[in-house]
């Protein structure tokens, strides 16, 4: 059931909403994806968690199986329920779009079981649900970073500051003064609901500063380089693109993404190592692959890794002074 005016309005209502201005984005971003709804909530454990656990609600399947873009898809199987009511006042297999954004988490998930801190006004939380087809999920995550990174700066010379991307989720501030500092990151899940699948694509930003001692390493926030920016205004400035970017990435898969994202390639050229526990890897980034998959040169023969993650290792000479 698409969701009009008359049940946006009232969660578009709530002081939270009316403060992060959701009406105005509804109206916006409806006119890309209709249907979508907005939700704004002042705390949540996760937005991921919560639009993957609706998802599996809706397909009356509370244990379905988790995937991450490039994994292989696990067979949906059993009795799909039939429409019936279900607590969101939606039909079952109900696959309509929903942003939903909290102005804190307190559970917060990236990669990986990490843990992604958030604070209320220093941080932009949330996640984009929507029904995804895509010929190919390979790159997702790296569009995603492409159409974040290029809302919120326009700067690509590697030589001056730009916010940068690590392959495969992280945005990064480099502005030349030190190793480049994590800025945001992105967590994508996928959950069968009915015969269709959804995919849950998170966002996180760091805004303004974050006092934590635990934070001070590494740390960078949308304020050092946008000032006076707040999360409404950071979720306004890149909610339409990063519809826009999904929505193409649907239609064309990742190669209208690709040179963009080498603009912004923080890795290129740096020792790396890590990579999935069962394929460790130890060389210098070469760049990605057309599918998006990390090239390294290890010795004599270049590796790909499409799943994973890496760190940059520390220079010989000390260049890089610590891990990214």
């Amino acid at each position: 059931m698409p969701i009009g005016p008359s049940i946006a309005d009232d969660t578009m209502r709530t002081p939270a909403a009316v403060k992060w201005g959701a009406e105005s984005l509804w109206r916006e971003l409806n006119t890309l994806l209709p249907g979508l709804a907005v939700e704004v909530v002042e705390s949540c454990e996760s937005t991921n968690t919560e639009l993957v656990e609706r998802a599996r609600r809706m397909s009356g399947l509370a244990d379905q199986q988790l995937t991450r873009p490039g994994e292989l898809e696990p067979p949906i199987s059993g009795p799909i329920p039939l429409a019936e009511n279900t607590p969101l006042g939606r039909r079952a297999n109900d696959t309509q779009p929903c942003l939903l954004v909290a102005e804190m988490q307190t559970r917060g998930r990236g990669r990986l079981g990490r843990s992604w801190q958030s604070a209320e006004n220093t941080s932009l939380t949330f996640s984009l649900a929507l029904r995804f087809e895509p010929p190919d999920w390979s790159g997702l995550s790296l569009a995603v970073g492409v159409a974040l990174a290029e809302a919120l700066d326009t700067r690509t010379d590697r030589a001056g500051p730009r916010v940068a991307l690590k392959w495969p989720n992280d945005l990064m501030w480099s502005d030349s003064q030190g190793p480049s500092r994590k800025l945001g990151g992105i967590l994508i899940e996928t959950v069968p609901v009915g015969r269709r699948r959804m995919a849950v694509i998170g966002v996180g930003l760091n805004v303004a500063p974050m006092t934590a001692a635990d934070l001070s390493h590494g740390y960078a926030h949308l304020q050092e380089f946008i000032p006076g920016i707040d999360p409404p205004a950071a979720l306004r400035r890149v909610a339409r693109p990063l519809v826009a970017a999904v929505l193409q990435f649907q239609r064309s898969g990742f190669a209208p993404f690709k040179a963009r994202f080498e603009q912004r390639d923080d890795l290129a050229g740096r020792p790396v190592h890590g990579g999935a526990a069962e394929q460790p890897i130890d060389g210098v980034a070469l760049g990605i692959d057309d599918l998006g998959a990390l090239r390294v040169q290890v010795g004599e023969t270049v590796q790909t890794l499409s799943a994973g993650d890496v760190s940059v290792r520390a220079a010989a000479d000390g260049d890089e002074g610590r891990r990214c």
